[in-house]
């Protein structure tokens, strides 16, 4: 049985990889990835995102603006993105809230926030959301407003474990990124213990949450030197998330793919 991997959650678009994303795809295909879905953080990301769907039959892209760039925005930027999902689109995203980041403005997320979700939901586009320490908010705002038929995503879910009931029945899937499996992350490992099997997807968020060291098996560096994730250390996560879950990893691989055509298409 051939197993093939799909990345719920990644950033092929961002410069760190602009010298060799056809390498890096490459790689990425060889050791069995069949699909990641690339998520814009920005107005800047979205044309290159555009490209690289077009380039790559790998890339499902995903348009949206993350909070932490909210200030970049320029006035046309909803009737921008209206028009790059109106070109091709899985999912609405990288959208969502974070009062984790120093010196982050939290005014405004939740207009952005709401105003996208509510996008998702018209289009019925999954939406990828992006949380730190605004988990009761987020739930209530999910709660509260239109949420795309398909599901969310709730990228390097990292909320309590209490929280996952909750989320799942409002159409919650849970991405576990390979920073999960580092030794202080056990926390966040118990809590992706009770996601059900058909929320849970894998990602990498490439080229952040690096790996440990010893499942890094796709050692790569910026022009700075500084250690990036490779999409191709995919498979490293699964084989952890199998391990965690007691499953063979062809049937953890073959309910994975499940989950992510069932919420992105593709």
């Amino acid at each position: 049985m051939t197993v093939r991997f799909y990345d719920a959650h990644n950033h092929l678009q961002d410069e760190r990889f602009a010298s060799n994303r056809e390498e890096l795809v490459a790689t990425a295909v060889e050791q069995g990835v069949a699909k990641m879905v690339v998520n814009g953080a920005r107005e800047k990301d979205w044309p290159i995102i555009c490209e690289l769907a077009n380039k790559f039959p790998q890339v499902l892209p995903s348009f949206g603006y993350h909070p932490w760039y909210l200030r970049e925005r320029t006035a046309e930027w909803q009737r921008t993105l209206v028009k790059f999902l109106n070109r091709t689109s899985a999912a609405v995203g990288e959208i969502g809230l974070d009062r984790w980041k120093p010196a982050l403005p939290y005014e405004g997320q939740e207009e952005a926030f709401t105003w996208q979700l509510r996008l998702a939901a018209e289009r019925d586009l999954p939406a990828s959301i992006h949380c730190l320490q605004a988990w009761g908010r987020l739930h209530e705002l999910l709660r509260d407003n239109p949420r795309p038929a398909h599901g969310f995503l709730l990228h390097s879910y990292g909320g309590s474990k209490e929280m996952v009931e909750p989320l799942a029945k409002l159409g919650a899937y849970f991405s576990f990124p390979g920073y999960f499996m580092h030794e202080r992350k056990a926390r966040q490992r118990e809590a992706f213990q009770s996601v059900p099997l058909n929320r849970l997807l894998i990602e990498t968020d490439a080229p952040d949450q690096l790996l440990p060291e010893s499942a890094n098996r796709f050692p790569l560096h910026d022009a700075d030197g500084k250690s990036i994730n490779h999409p191709a250390n995919l498979a490293s996560i699964y084989e952890f998330v199998a391990q965690q879950r007691a499953m063979p990893l062809p049937e953890l691989a073959g309910q994975l793919e499940e989950n992510f055509q069932r919420l992105f298409g593709g």
